[in-house]
C-alpha cells in the first residue's frame, strides 16, 4: 500500500506545476517565427514539418492541436492542402506527439485547444507551411527537369512544366524536396483563387470512427495493464485523513491501494474491481473547514460585490451619472447564473506507465504540452523523460486544456508500482470534482431617453474569477478582462454614457474554462435586457436592437440574417413564440432566434435559426456541425444545468440529477452562413452565448414573465403562461 504523493517527493503545488510549464513550454506564450525545415531522420519523405508525401502519392498532414468533436483534423488539413495543391482524396492526418515537438525545438509551435483559436491561430502558418512545401515540390522538379522553376505549376498532387506539359507527380519528387532549404518567402493565395477551402467536406476521421478505429482514451489496452478507480474527497479543498485499507486486501482482484493528499485510489485487474473496493474503503476526510459552504451562502456573498460602493472599471464612456440625472425613464434588473460542470461524454481519464528513466501517457487532452510537464512534474523527471500518446477526446469544453488533475493522479498512481495502470474516473467523480463555470450575477440599469432609447447604461459584475483561480496572486492587482468579456470592446450597442465594472469575490469552489467562459453569462445579462428595455419602450426586440446597431454592421448582419431565415414578423402557429439575441465571442459573430411552446410549464424548443459570421470559412460543413453542437450543449445547460452546493461538496453527481438534452427534445437547427471576409474569426464557442437569452426572451413573448435566473427547470411557468404573443403587438406599435 503506497502513499503516492509522500513518497515521490515531489512538491505538486500548482506554483510547481506553472513553473515547470514556463520552463517546458514557456515560448508558447510568444510570438515567433515557427520554423518549416524537414528533419533528416525521417524516413517518409518529410517535405516540411507539417507535410509529409509518399511515393504513391498519398500526403499526411501533421494536426498540432487536439481533435475532440470539432473537426479540426479536416479543417486544418484542408489550410495546408489549398496552398500546396494536393489531391484531398489522398490526404490524411496525424496528430503531432508534444514530446517529439520539444525534441524539435516547438517546431509545430502551440498545441493548445481552447479559446476558438484551433484556426485562428494556425491559418497563416499553415498556408505559408503548405505553400513552401508546392514551392519546394516545383524546385525539385525544375532541377530534374533543368528548367526554371517559374514555368511549372502545381495541381491535384500533379507538376506541370507549362510550355512542354512534362508532367511528374509529388510523390516522385518528393524525396528531392525534402532536401532543399525552404524559401525564406512565399506569396499566399487570395480568398478569390481558393478552391478547396470555403468549400463542404466531410471530415476525413468520419470512416474510422464509423468502423471503430479510432482508439479513445477510456479504451487503451496494453499488456499487463492494470486499472484504477479513484475517490477524491468530496468537500472542496480537503485531504485525506487517514483510511484502512485492511478492510478491502481480500476483495477479489485488488492489488493496492494509493494514498494521494486528496483522494485515495484502488489499483485491481479490472476496473469495476477496483471500482468496487474504493468505494467500500473507510475513509476519512479532513475537511479543512469548507464543510459549512453552501450555494445560498455564496450566493449571499457575491450579492455584497453587487451592493458594494464601487467597483473595478472595465470600461467608462461619457458622463454616466450626468445622464441619469436626466432620463425620461429608468429601468432596472438583477441576474444570477449557476456554477455549471462540462460533462464531457468520456469522464476523465489516463493511462500512464512509469519506469526509471521514462514516464509514458495516453491521454485525451487538449493541451498536450500541459500533459507533458504535469507527467513530468507528477513523476519528478525532466520534460524530455515524458512520451505522450495524444488520443481523440470524446469531449472537451474546455474541461481538459489547463485543468488536467487526472493525468496528475493516473501518473502518481502509476509511480506506485511498476506495470502500467488506466485510471477512470466514475461520473459521479466527474461532476462533482469538476472545474466549473463560475457563479455570477449582474445588475443592470439603463436610463431611456423620451424615444425608448438609452441614454445611460451601467452594468456591476459580481462574483469569483477563473484568471485569479488559475494564476496565483493576480487579485493583487490585475484586472480580469475576461470577467467582462462581450461588455468591452466587443459591447455591440451605441450607447453614449455607459460604464461596466467587476467586483471579484473568490470562493472555495474549483473554477474551470467552460465553453465561451464569461461570454456565456455576459450573453445572457445584456441580451436579455436589451429586451427588457425594448419592451419599455413598446418596441419590437428585434427593430430595437437595429436602432443600436447601426455602428455594427456585422452585428447587424447576423441579426438581419438570423430574423430573416426565422421570417421575424411572420405568424407562428399557435401556441408558439420567438426570442432573439445576438453576441459577438472569439471574433465571430452569432445572431439567434429561438421557437418554443410551453405544455404544463415545460418549455419546449422546437427551432433555432443562428446566423453566423466568422469572416473566412475553411469548410462550412463544419461550422454547420459545430453550431448544432453549441446549440444543443447551451440548451442542456440553460434549461437544466446547475451546479448547487451543500456542506461544502457539490450535490448532483450523475446525469439523472445533472440533466442533458435528450435526443427527442433536440431542436431543428437552422445555420445561416454570413462569411463578410477580411478576418479569421472562431467556431466552436460562439454559438453558445446567444442561446439562453433569446430562449429566455421566447418565454417572456409567450409568458410575460421574465427570467433572470437560470436555469428554466427552477421556474414554475405554468402558472403565467399565455396565449397571445407579444412579438406581434410590438412590430404593430413600431411600425
Amino acid at each position: 500500500m503506497k502513499d503516492a504523493e509522500m513518497t515521490s517527493g515531489v512538491t505538486l503545488s500548482r506554483r510547481s506545476f506553472l513553473v515547470g510549464a514556463s520552463v517546458g513550454g514557456g515560448a508558447l506564450t510568444l510570438a515567433f517565427a515557427i520554423p518549416f525545415a524537414a528533419y533528416a531522420g525521417e524516413e517518409t519523405p518529410e517535405v516540411t514539418a507539417w507535410v509529409m508525401i509518399h511515393p504513391d502519392n498519398n500526403v499526411i498532414i501533421r494536426v498540432a492541436r487536439a481533435e475532440m468533436g470539432q473537426g479540426v483534423l479536416t479543417g486544418l488539413a484542408m489550410l495546408v492542402a489549398e496552398e500546396l495543391e494536393c489531391d484531398w482524396a489522398k490526404v490524411r492526418t496525424e496528430l503531432v506527439s508534444p514530446d517529439e515537438n520539444f525534441r524539435r525545438r516547438q517546431v509545430w509551435g502551440d498545441m493548445s485547444t481552447g479559446a476558438s483559436r484551433s484556426i485562428v491561430a494556425s491559418q497563416l502558418y499553415l498556408r505559408q507551411a503548405g505553400a513552401m512545401a508546392r514551392e519546394m515540390l516545383i524546385a525539385a522538379a525544375a532541377i530534374r527537369w533543368n528548367i526554371p522553376a517559374a514555368q511549372c505549376h502545381a495541381r491535384n498532387s500533379v507538376i506541370t512544366h507549362a510550355p512542354s506539359e512534362r508532367k511528374t507527380t509529388f510523390g516522385a519528387v518528393a524525396a528531392a524536396a525534402a532536401r532543399i532549404a525552404p524559401p525564406t518567402a512565399v506569396k499566399l493565395k487570395e480568398p478569390g483563387e481558393w478552391r478547396l477551402v470555403g468549400t463542404p467536406r466531410r471530415r476525413l476521421d468520419v470512416r474510422d470512427k464509423i468502423t471503430a478505429q479510432p482508439v479513445y482514451a477510456i479504451d487503451v489496452r496494453l499488456p499487463g495493464m492494470l486499472y484504477a478507480a479513484i475517490v477524491q474527497c468530496p468537500v472542496y479543498g480537503g485531504t485525506l485523513k487517514s483510511v484502512d485499507e485492511h478492510a478491502i486486501a481480500a476483495m477479489p482482484g485488488v492489488r493496492r491501494l494509493v494514498r494521494m493528499r486528496d483522494a485515495v485510489a484502488v489499483v485491481a485487474d479490472s476496473w469495476w474491481h477496483a471500482k468496487r473496493a474504493v468505494e467500500s474503503s473507510p475513509i476519512v476526510w479532513d475537511n479543512r473547514g469548507n464543510g459549512g459552504i453552501s450555494t445560498a451562502g455564496i450566493a449571499a456573498f457575491v450579492r455584497g460585490g453587487i451592493e458594494a460602493k464601487q467597483g473595478t472599471i472595465g470600461r467608462v464612456d461619457g458622463d454616466v451619472d450626468a445622464a441619469f440625472a436626466r432620463p425620461a425613464r429608468r429601468i432596472e434588473a438583477d441576474y444570477t447564473v449557476p456554477f455549471l460542470a462540462h460533462a464531457t461524454m468520456e469522464p476523465q481519464t489516463c493511462t500512464a506507465h512509469v519506469k526509471a528513466d521514462r514516464v509514458e501517457i495516453w491521454v485525451p487532452s487538449q493541451n498536450a504540452t500541459t500533459a507533458l510537464v504535469t507527467a513530468a512534474v507528477a513523476a519528478g523527471v525532466s520534460n524530455d523523460k515524458v512520451v505522450v500518446h495524444s488520443m481523440m477526446l470524446g469531449g472537451g469544453f474546455g474541461r481538459r486544456e489547463f485543468t488536467q488533475d487526472y493525468v496528475r493522479q493516473a501518473v502518481l498512481i502509476a509511480r506506485a508500482g511498476s506495470e502500467p495502470v488506466k485510471l477512470i474516473w466514475t461520473r459521479e467523480e466527474d461532476v462533482r470534482h469538476d472545474f466549473y463555470r463560475p457563479f455570477g450575477m449582474a445588475r443592470l440599469v439603463a436610463g431611456l431617453d423620451s424615444d425608448g432609447l438609452p441614454v445611460a447604461w451601467k452594468i456591476r459584475l459580481a462574483g469569483p474569477s477563473l484568471v485569479a483561480e488559475i494564476v496565483p496572486g493576480f487579485a493583487m492587482g490585475g484586472v480580469d478582462r475576461s470577467f467582462f468579456s462581450g461588455l468591452l470592446e466587443e459591447m455591440p450597442y451605441e450607447v453614449p454614457n455607459y460604464l461596466v465594472d467587476c467586483v471579484v469575490r473568490q470562493t472555495s469552489v474549483p473554477l474551470g474554462v467552460w465553453r465561451a467562459i464569461s461570454y456565456s453569462q455576459n450573453a445572457f445579462y445584456r441580451e436579455c435586457f436589451i429586451d427588457e428595455m425594448a419592451h419599455t419602450a413598446a418596441v419590437d426586440p428585434y427593430l430595437y436592437r437595429r436602432r443600436l446597431l447601426q455602428k455594427s454592421p456585422r452585428n447587424l448582419d447576423v441579426l438581419d440574417a438570423a430574423a430573416k431565415q426565422a421570417g421575424w414578423g411572420a405568424p407562428l402557429p399557435p401556441g408558439v413564440y420567438r426570442g432573439i439575441a445576438l453576441n459577438e465571442a472569439c471574433g465571430s459573430y452569432c445572431a439567434q432566434v429561438v421557437e418554443l411552446s410551453l405544455a404544463g410549464g415545460a418549455v419546449r424548443v422546437h427551432r433555432v435559426v443562428c446566423a453566423f459570421d466568422c469572416g473566412h470559412v475553411v469548410n462550412p460543413l463544419s461550422i454547420e456541425m459545430q453550431i448544432e453542437s453549441g446549440v444543443v450543449y447551451a440548451l442542456s445547460a440553460a434549461l437544466y444545468g446547475e451546479i448547487s452546493i451543500k456542506d461544502g461538496r457539490t450535490e448532483q453527481g450523475n446525469f439523472n440529477d445533472y440533466r442533458m438534452l435528450r435526443m427527442a427534445g433536440a431542436p431543428k437547427v437552422e445555420t445561416v452562413l454570413v462569411p463578410s471576409g477580411g478576418f479569421w474569426g472562431g467556431v466552436g464557442e460562439p454559438p453558445v452565448p446567444p442561446l439562453a437569452p433569446a430562449l429566455c426572451n421566447a418565454v417572456f413573448a409567450a409568458t410575460g414573465r421574465r427570467i433572470r435566473s437560470l436555469p428554466l427547470k427552477n421556474h414554475d411557468l405554468a402558472l403565467t403562461q399565455r396565449e397571445t404573443s407579444r412579438s406581434s403587438v410590438w412590430s404593430r406599435q413600431d411600425n
